[in-house]
């Protein structure tokens, strides 16, 4: 594992591809000194059929984007922006589930190459002390009722010694975690390497039945209080863990004329905020 004293090193696609331990993830890749978001490249790819694995990576994203159309700050030389294509035989359905196995590679691949004690935010963020480290985006299209293709976008803070002060109470990186700069290459491999293991695993059953427990292992927002925005409800309770869908459990406890009564609701999507982290006090 590498470490450097100058984070502004750039990557280079030929060292990226030699260092792959993979059987078909990121075996092709195209690599970009700057583009406006690697999720648009992904999407083209995606339209043409035998791109599956195709890794997109860029050096710089001028026009990144995170869950629910939020701006993501992707500088030069600091972090890791990429999109990996996948044209899975999949149901629709099922290819939400793709961020939570993506989630799960990722955060192993932290652990592994850094050492930090990073967790899981329900769905899509890696988060280390309470801070953001990693984000992931998921996107498909379907023909005829059939997917095309699915793209999983991951963007990783990884040597940035600084942050936009509008993000510096919720976001990091693994610099500032872990007190060393890391060698990018390295991480992009391993999230590459476990991402191919837990997607074919996924692939067997299309849910998490073999996954779930792992991924509840490390899941920040597990028997913690959190707070729910759907639509236009909101509501507090404590977070379970997921189940084989990926749908995070939530107990809560309502009112009834005689008492209170305990109901376990399904959280398929919206805000979900975590007690201590991101600010949720």
């Amino acid at each position: 594992m590498g470490e450097y004293n100058n984070q502004h090193y750039q990557l280079d696609q030929t060292i990226i591809e030699k260092r792959m331990e993979t059987k078909y993830f990121a075996k092709r890749i195209q690599y970009y000194s700057e583009v406006d978001s690697t999720n648009r490249i992904a999407k083209e790819l995606g339209k043409v059929p035998g791109n599956h694995g195709v890794l997109v990576l860029a050096e710089q994203q001028n026009a990144g984007r995170g869950r629910l159309g939020r701006n993501w700050n992707s500088p030069s030389g600091n972090g890791i922006w990429m999109t990996l294509v996948l044209q899975p035989n999949l149901h629709p359905g099922h290819a939400s589930m793709l961020t939570i196995v993506a989630a799960l590679a990722v955060n192993n691949a932290i652990r592994n190459i850094t050492g930090l004690d990073s967790f899981i935010k329900w769905p899509n963020d890696i988060v280390v002390n309470g801070k953001k480290v990693c984000g992931i985006l998921t996107e498909m299209n379907t023909i005829n009722e059939k997917l095309e293709y699915a793209i999983i976008g991951i963007g990783v803070n990884v040597n940035q010694d600084n942050f936009p002060e509008e993000l510096k109470d919720t976001a990091t990186s693994i610099l500032l975690e872990g007190k060393r700069s890391i060698d990018r290459i390295d991480l992009i491999a391993d999230i590459m390497k476990h991402f191919e293991f837990y997607y074919d695993v996924f692939l067997k059953t299309e849910n998490l039945i073999k996954l779930k427990d792992l991924y509840n292992e490390n899941l920040v927002n597990l028997n913690r209080q959190v707070r729910i925005l759907e639509k236009d409800m909101e509501y507090a309770g404590i977070a379970l863990g997921i189940n084989e869908t990926g749908v995070l459990l939530v107990k809560t406890v309502e009112t009834v004329e005689d008492g209170e009564i305990t109901i376990i609701k399904g959280v398929v999507s919206g805000e979900v905020s975590v007690r201590g982290i991101y600010g949720y006090v």
